[in-house]
């Protein structure tokens, strides 16, 4: 791939992630679902082991939840590409 062709590649993976993240389901994920149909959610620490930079899948003080979501998608995205680039520049050399 051309840097042109990672270019359009980024823009259309951030557009996803910005206009498709705020349609993900609002459900509990499968660990969740478990705990509550086993009966030990209950028991879920309210103090998490580490602080995530955007919690709960959407970006802190936007207080609009579509776009408090699109922006945690774009910040997601951005993360991954990143760490990507990274593992692709280690393994050039």
């Amino acid at each position: 791939m051309n840097k042109k062709e990672i270019f359009l590649s980024l823009l259309l993976a951030l557009s996803l992630a910005f206009f498709v993240s705020p349609l993900a389901s609002p459900s509990p994920d499968g660990l969740e679902k478990v705990a509550a149909d086993k009966g030990f959610i209950e028991k879920e620490e309210t103090r998490p082991a580490f602080l995530s930079p955007v919690p709960s899948y959407s970006w802190p003080g936007i207080d609009n939840d579509t776009l408090a979501t699109g922006f945690a998608g774009i910040f997601g995205t951005v993360l991954v590409f990143g760490i990507a680039c990274g593992v692709a520049l280690i393994i050039k050399r």
